[in-house]
């Protein structure tokens, strides 16, 4: 840390199944820095460890044999804090900032951690089950390593909060919706990221029409305008919408119904299937990861892509419908900023819409990759969850 920053720092965490995300930044003034950020992956397996640098560069990096490997989150926190502790150089960690996926109905913005909110979190459990448990048990380490550092749970839910009923509903009787079976959406702090940097970017893409499409292993797309959520493809759980690397997307319940009384599957199969089994990886047989897929080249790897692919183009139409009309489209997350492949394949056939790519600028993951002079811009930008949940929460602590 620069010794103007020695005295404050925030640190964000953002838990996942079998890894755990880091980020540290300086609080200076009313600002932030980021000054170091890495991740704990395969924790429960093979964990291996990277520590960069604001620059990007690997500092430290460690791969774990079976033996020495971390006992789960709490352990994986306490590899990255040892990494962590000299770099911080004395600075005191003023709040801890988590990305929690489901907030429910009444977490509607970032809040302080307590045992009464820590009760409503583990109630939503049931509605992401592939990320809740792992966001709680982040939040729980790092109270037993940080004890009375505030801890601020901000929540992908959040974003989608500003939609309207005929939006957010579902075609059943006005109770389920008081009991809140509604569409809750995801990938909300990824949103939220895009949507504030194009603003800061330019201010006419701030009230713009956009559609951004959040394409990595979990994948959602989202309609925003004037920097706020309209529509998103992901809806009750973050099984809806587009097919994923391991899940679903978006299935007839009829389906399920089939599965359970005529296939005679038990829920907690059916479940397996559809988050663990389904998606990129079933369709190709081969694996979640688009490199591979594309690498294979077999009858299977290309039905999965152009499956894929169609179904996101699909959800560009929807939502540049559901906004009446659309002046960008922006690409971001793993998939959507780096598988220049796959956003031809989507791309394609959406020259009604006034998007065509230059061949170019996507094969280069240029920033933009529109024609020029085409009436609808087509972006890739970065996003960045950690820098989002940071911002929330210097927030939180400044309002304190």
């Amino acid at each position: 840390m620069s010794p103007e920053a020695k005295t404050a720092a925030l640190l964000v965490l953002n838990a996942g199944s079998s890894s755990l995300k880091f980020a540290v930044f300086a609080v200076e003034g009313r600002g932030l820095t980021q000054r170091y950020d890495g991740q704990m992956e395969s924790i429960g397996a093979a964990p291996h460890f990277n520590l960069r640098d604001a620059a990007g560069a690997r500092i430290a990096e460690r791969q774990f044999a079976a033996g020495e490997a971390p006992k789960g989150h709490e352990g994986a926190l306490s590899v990255i804090l040892g990494a962590l502790t000299p770099l911080l150089d004395g600075a005191t960690i003023r709040a801890i900032g988590h990305r929690v996926v489901h907030g429910g109905r009444d977490l509607s913005a970032p809040v302080m951690i307590t045992d009464a909110i820590m009760a409503k979190l583990r109630a939503l459990v049931p509605l992401a089950p592939l990320h809740q448990p792992h966001n709680l048990a982040g939040i729980e380490a790092a109270a037993r390593h940080f004890p009375g550092v505030p801890q601020i749970a901000c929540f992908d839910t959040a974003f989608h909060r500003t939609q309207s009923y005929a939006a957010a509903s579902f075609a059943l009787p006005p109770r389920f919706f008081d009991q809140g079976i509604l569409r809750y959406g995801f990938h909300g702090l990824s949103y939220e990221y895009i949507a504030r940097r194009l603003e800061a970017e330019d201010a006419a893409l701030g009230r713009a029409r956009l559609v951004v499409a959040h394409l990595g292993n979990g994948a959602s797309l989202c309609a925003i305008e004037g920097g706020q959520s309209r529509a998103t493809t992901m809806g009750f759980t973050a099984l809806d919408g587009v097919p994923m690397g391991t899940r679903s997307g978006q299935l007839d319940p009829g389906v399920v119904l089939h599965m359970l009384d005529s296939l005679q599957m038990k829920s907690a199969d059916i479940a397996h299937l559809l988050y663990h089994e389904s998606g990129l990886k079933g369709m190709s047989g081969i694996s979640q990861d688009v490199r591979a897929i594309e690498a294979a080249g077999t009858e299977a790897a290309e039905a999965a892509l152009d499956h894929f692919a169609f179904r996101v183009r699909r959800e560009i139409g929807a939502l540049a419908a559901s906004i009446g009309g659309i002046d960008a489209l922006v690409f971001t997350a793993g998939i959507g900023e780096n598988a220049h492949g796959v956003r031809t394949r989507i791309c394609a056939g959406l020259g009604f819409l006034g998007i065509h790519l230059d061949p170019e600028a996507n094969v280069a993951n240029c920033p933009e990759i529109g024609r020029t002079g085409d009436p609808v811009r087509v972006l890739i930008r970065h996003t960045d969850e950690e820098a989002m949940i940071a911002e929330h929460a210097l927030a939180m602590i400044n309002s304190c």
